[in-house]
């Protein structure tokens, strides 16, 4: 039977090196449970709600308004998988989720979402959405709020809730600033009233929803705007005032609903301090960027595996498509990329529980690694499906095949949560405020140069030619730091990514059984990294172990990084 974390050759050696002995032994079971109906009814489940999309239903056959969102079973089963079976919502918030004595870490969190995601990218989005509403709360506002955290973590049927952030609006979308929703408070302050128009809500239906509106006497922009809690039920029982005007006819995501609503007067309860609505609303959006990367990186997952099938399989002049050089050219870039991707997203997942253990230098990396992520990830996803959809060639543009919905599903990485130039800025953002730059080149120069590999001495060298580049680019105008910010930035993840390669290779050279492939594959992207027009030979000779995994002789890897 397929099994998607078994044809993963990147994704155990990586979690054998981040997480804890128990973390490890613990996950093992849910890998094999999970790859398994990823590779089988996750999705076929994902391509039945794929094509039976959510339909609005306003009116109740009296008249009477009831704004109900109706899914196909697939939709359910989806849901039911990751919420229930599974916890991800649930397992980064409380306790007992698989048997665990405490709350689960962020990095098999993710590991976890990664494999759903290769097979059903739609409904990680109301899932990352329930799992920040939750991380919101329990940050900001515990006590007030603790029923609906219990709701938004739960995995029974009869009691869990979904979380929604409605935050986008018609005239301000990338411009928060320019938020018109309005509150009003009722009964002396214990509730407010919301009033105005939401312009992009996905998950529209969903029990606790999350939101921005003008506090009056606040103050203009985004300081000006408090956070509140809008529940679909008043406390009464009565329906809230939330209109879903129409659902979106998106390109992909096609399984959940994602729709425009009118806060009618809608009942809500304000989260934490009024006079931080915008930054309190900023932690739920970092980690739904986290997120945004994971996703990404699960497509790359799909296109590649979907890819190298294709090409062992198509014989094209008597020879597998697999073996001809051109198309090995093609393929090594989409392999290196996508192992990177997953490095980059377990490494910012790591740091992410570190931070919320109140390391302050895990703080500070985390706060820049989010937006590299979601810049670099993303982007390099729309191409990798492309590429993919291409190798297949006219069967990859028939909705019969899995990519025409990879594809799709791609561009919404670099949309939601910030589009790339969006992301760009927020990065030039942690450079001018917190010198991030140099925070990057001192963590992961230092830990380059203390690999026993000859790279990682390169690499230390690139890190302080990096620093000093991002210095100059803050002296520039600033015109002109934010026209170089894209560039820039992705060569800080780049440069990340090739440093988490070359570490992870040296911890599998250094195992009991010792192993050369991640070092072959660290070598190769670093000189990709150098010269994109390079054609690192060996990796491209050994390409059936880079893609499979299995055993590459360390002087054989070796021999790449000497070329």
């Amino acid at each position: 039977m397929p099994n998607f974390a078994d044809q993963d050759p990147a994704l155990r050696p990586f979690l054998d090196r981040v997480l804890s002995a128990d973390d490890r032994t613990r996950i093992e079971p849910l890998l094999r449970e999970l790859g398994a109906l990823a590779a089988g009814e996750i999705d076929r489940q994902a391509a039945l709600a794929d094509a039976n999309p959510p339909r609005l239903r306003s009116y109740a056959p009296d008249g009477e308004r009831i704004d109900e969102i109706e899914y196909h079973p697939a939709h359910d089963r989806l849901a039911e998988i990751a919420y229930e079976r599974f916890g991800l919502a649930a397992m980064s918030h409380r306790p007992g989720v698989h048997g665990r004595p405490d709350r689960t870490p962020h990095t098999v969190k993710y590991a976890l979402s990664y494999l759903y995601v290769q097979s059903e990218f739609g409904m990680a989005c109301p899932l990352s959405m329930t799992d920040s509403a939750a991380r919101v709360l329990r940050l900001f506002d515990p006590e007030r709020y603790a029923a609906e955290i219990a709701a938004l973590t739960s995995t029974d049927p009869a009691t869990r809730a979904t979380g929604a952030m409605f935050m986008t609006e018609k005239q301000g979308g990338t411009d928060v600033g320019r938020t018109e929703t309005v509150a009003a408070a009722a009964d002396g302050g214990t509730h407010w009233i919301l009033t105005g128009k939401k312009w992009f809500a996905s998950n529209p239906g969903a029990d606790v929803i999350l939101t921005l509106a003008r506090v009056p006497g606040q103050g203009e922009g985004t300081r000006g705007l408090g956070m509140f809690l809008v529940p679909r039920l008043r406390p009464d029982g009565t329906r809230n005032a939330v209109r879903i005007d129409r659902l979106k006819d998106k390109l992909g995501s096609r399984s959940i609903a994602s729709g425009e609503v009118t806060l009618a007067g809608a009942y809500a309860t304000p989260v934490g301090d009024l006079t931080r609505g915008f930054r309190q609303m900023a932690e739920m959006l970092n980690v739904s960027r986290l997120s945004n990367a994971m996703r990404s990186a699960a497509l790359m997952r799909r296109a590649v595996r979907e890819s190298v099938a294709h090409a062992r399989e198509r014989m094209v002049f008597g020879t597998p498509l697999f073996e001809q050089p051109l198309m090995r050219v093609t393929l090594l870039p989409m392999i290196l990329d996508t192992e990177a991707a997953l490095a980059l997203v377990l490494e910012a997942a790591t740091r992410l529980d570190e931070a919320d253990a109140g390391d302050a230098a895990a703080l500070d990396l985390v706060r820049v690694l989010t937006p590299l992520a979601k810049y670099t990830v993303c982007k390099r996803a729309r191409t990798v499906t492309g590429e993919a959809m291409e190798i297949r060639g006219g069967n990859g543009y028939i909705e019969d095949w899995v990519n025409p919905r990879l594809l799709r599903d791609a561009h919404l990485g670099s949309i939601w949560e910030g589009s790339s130039n969006v992301i760009a800025l927020d990065v030039l953002r942690c450079l001018r405020r917190y010198a991030a730059h140099h925070t990057l080149a001192r963590a992961y120069g230092d830990r380059a140069r203390a690999l026993s590999l000859p790279a990682g001495k390169r690499l230390a060298v690139r890190w302080e030619e990096l620093a000093a580049r991002g210095d100059r680019l803050l002296a520039g105008a600033a015109a002109e730091q934010e026209m170089r910010a894209g560039r820039y930035a992705e060569e800080l993840t780049r440069t990340v990514m090739g440093t988490l390669l070359l570490e992870q290779a040296a911890y599998e050279c250094a195992a009991p059984t010792p192993n050369g492939r991640a070092l072959l594959a660290a070598h190769a992207y670093l000189a990709l990294l150098a010269a994109p027009d390079a054609l690192p030979r060996t990796a491209l000779a050994h390409l059936d172990a880079l893609a499979d995994g299995g055993e590459v002789p360390i002087a054989v890897a070796e021999a790449e990084g000497d070329a």
